[in-house]
């Protein structure tokens, strides 16, 4: 079983624009055609794709194309709009409908709106279960708890339908209604009706843990939204608080998400040093470094694996090469560019690759990713049997937090013999094995 939390293709974002200036032709000119979204979508790409040849294709000639054409809906010209973007052969510049966008939107932004709850399809008995209740959602005023069973959604039954596809049903416009039905414990079912509201999620996750006779924090990051800087601060903040001597931050299975909220994050673990290099088609060179506001100067250990991905990669690039941390697990994703999302005149939406970026070190980690300091692998069974159980991620099922709270524990006894060189200036460390 697997609670359905919805995923999107690694990305590092950056703000995109939801209305672009059209140069070649007037939007009136297509005025209630399915061309306008076409048109505009092609002069985004224009203006701001990060491969001045466009894959050698003559984008040009891809304009009068797609406008010489007439087509019979909307979804034709979506297809058609596609098909012309896959010339680019740019897995991450691609065409989102308005469902898509929206999706894209809502993950990015940290806020949905629903009633507060994550679900999962139990493999044997096929039923929709609540996994978790966020705290002072509408799911938890209406007395849903965890293992209540979803039977219906405004009288449809959910027999057929995937966890995701049942959570599609329970999202809507922030105030409006919607019917369960629910059973507990094979019990008689109830109908409730609640109101939805418009909620953060969560993408941060913390804990106290104790290694040999140490506290340490553990600290998983899920996605880098909008609202991830900020619940990072709180959970280092608290963990600080709580006397830990160092932290396991956890970005496996991270596939990345907004570039500035890895830059914010980056600049609470780093007091100075670059944390990742843009350059776009016009060549313009940016670094962008922290800013003396780290919140903790303790070691740290950082996991990642072959999903972690772009933002991911951009934070744990900048903490190895700033000698902040030592990488533990098995090589990242290897995706380094950088795209940014853009809304349609209907509805749909647009990620265009703007931009590459490297590591401090000046490292171009396309296609290979970041190879650990440290590795260790998981089996496929290991693999299956944490990610869909979340619960036992960090704990003593799960070997590749085990290892990384080694090294930590050798980090923090490095600190300890070196007092006078501080524990964010010791560098990596690379037990023995």
């Amino acid at each position: 079983m697997r609670p359905s939390i919805l995923a999107f293709v690694p990305l590092a974002l950056v703000a995109g624009a939801a209305k672009t200036t059209l140069a070649a032709t007037p939007l009136a000119e297509f005025k209630d055609s399915p061309k306008v979204v076409i048109d505009e979508a092609w002069q985004i790409i224009d203006q701001e794709y990060v491969d001045g040849d466009f894959n050698h294709v003559d984008w040009q000639a891809v304009r009068q194309e797609l406008l010489g054409r007439e087509y019979s809906s909307q979804e034709a010209a979506y297809t058609a709009l596609r098909s012309a973007l896959r010339r680019l052969d740019d897995p991450y510049t691609r065409f989102l409908s308005p469902t898509e966008y929206a999706d894209l939107t809502d993950q990015t932004s940290g806020e949905i709106s629903g009633i507060g709850v994550q679900l999962e399809r139990n493999d044997q008995s096929g039923v929709v279960l609540v996994t978790s209740v966020t705290p002072g959602s509408p799911a938890e005023q209406s007395g849903i708890v965890v293992g209540d069973r979803i039977l219906l959604v405004d009288g449809q039954s959910t027999e057929r339908l995937t966890a995701e596809g049942v959570l599609q049903q329970l999202r809507g416009s922030e105030g409006s209604q919607v019917t369960l039905t629910v059973s507990r414990d094979s019990g008689a079912s109830r109908t409730v009706i609640l109101t939805r509201a418009l909620m953060d999620l969560p993408t941060v996750e913390y804990s106290q843990k104790t290694v040999g006779d140490r506290s340490i924090g553990y600290i998983r990051l899920i996605e880098f939204n909008a609202h991830a800087a900020a619940q990072m601060s709180a959970a280092i903040r608290s963990l600080s608080d709580a006397g830990v001597e160092g932290f396991v931050l956890d970005l496996r299975g991270n596939p990345g998400g907004l570039l500035m909220a890895s830059i914010d994050i980056g600049r609470m673990w780093l007091q100075h040093g670059a944390i990742v290099r843009t350059l776009d088609r016009s060549s313009n060179d940016e670094t962008i470094s922290a800013n003396r506001t780290a919140l903790t100067d303790l070691p740290l250990t950082v996991l990642v694996d072959g999903r972690s991905a772009s933002s991911s990669e951009i934070l744990t690039g900048a903490l190895r090469d700033n000698n902040r941390a030592t990488v533990v697990g098995t090589p990242t994703y290897g995706k380094a560019l950088v795209q940014s999302l853009h809304g349609l005149n209907d509805g749909s939406g647009l990620t265009v690759t703007v931009a590459h970026y490297y590591t401090p070190n000046g490292t171009d980690i396309s296609r290979r990713g970041i190879t650990p300091d440290v590795a260790i692998a998981l089996s496929d069974r290991q693999r299956r049997e944490l990610f869909s159980n979340p619960a036992l991620l960090g704990t003593e099922a799960d070997t590749q937090y085990l290892r990384a709270a080694e090294v930590l524990e050798q980090t923090i006894l490095a600190s300890e013999r070196q007092p006078e060189a501080g524990a964010s200036r010791l560098g990596r460390v690379t037990p023995a094995e």
